[in-house]
């Protein structure tokens, strides 16, 4: 039987890499946005020529309403829902010394709250099987200067994907991905690239198949993962200590 997958932030960069790689096999793929409807629709599209199901569903993930809504839209018209990838995320550059309260707000509710708000709305819809896939941060086990609001939210996710994988067993999986610098922003210069590739070990950014791979592995690699963190940052979370 054709699984449900919802995917957050799906309609581009690795929430897109994600979504076209588990629909290959069969299933019926939800794309989540939130303000990116031309892109989640391109992603629809390419998602139907390769054959899949799916449809694009927009929501504010820190807003409960919305995301109550995001379920029960998904479950109306798929008829179920078996894994959700929480890959949506929010980053930005925060000083210390100019951190505000709306800097903590934008990361804790866009990271941590969005990732709580959906395991508690999808959970009562998803049968013995289901899987919860959460994407923290390497810098949420060893944060890193300038970004402290982030750092504390990915930190939150890997302490909310252990609890709620004790809280949810044994109908669901719960386990945590933690990428390191996989694709960089749109802003980023050659010279900040060279950069964090000079203090990972691997000497390299990561690519969207490496954080697809890390998915797939919890999606179908292992039946008994569960409270799980696996780290995809090259090494860099284990190397010596530096300033990000």
């Amino acid at each position: 039987m054709a699984r449900t997958i919802l995917i957050t932030g799906a309609a581009k960069r690795v929430g897109k890499a994600i979504a076209l790689d588990l629909a290959q096999n069969g299933d019926r793929i939800a794309v989540h946005y939130r303000s990116s409807a031309a892109d989640a629709n391109a992603t629809v599209s390419e998602l139907q020529v390769q054959g899949s199901e799916a449809a694009a569903f927009a929501a504010d993930l820190t807003d409960a309403q919305q995301v109550d809504g995001l379920v029960a839209a998904i479950t109306g018209k798929f008829g179920n829902l078996d894994v959700v990838v929480a890959s949506a995320a929010v980053f930005r550059k925060t000083p210390w010394s100019e951190a505000t309260e709306a800097d903590w707000d934008f990361h804790v509710d866009g990271n941590l709250k969005a990732t709580y708000l959906l395991a508690k709305a999808a959970a009562p819809h998803m049968n013995e099987g289901g899987v919860i896939v959460t994407f923290g941060d390497w810098s949420g086990d060893r944060a890193y200067t300038d970004y402290l609001p982030y750092c504390v939210s990915k930190a939150g996710v890997i302490a909310l994907t252990k609890a709620l994988a004790q809280e949810l067993a044994p109908q669901i999986r719960v386990n945590c991905v933690c990428p390191g610098t996989i694709l960089p922003p749109p802003a980023a210069t050659d010279e900040s690239v060279a950069a964090i590739c000079e203090k990972t070990p691997l000497g390299r950014i990561g690519k969207p198949a490496d954080a697809v791979a890390a998915v797939r592995f919890f999606v179908d690699g292992s039946n008994f993962a569960t409270g799980s963190v696996l780290t995809i940052d090259g090494g860099r979370a284990v190397a010596n200590y530096e300033r990000a």
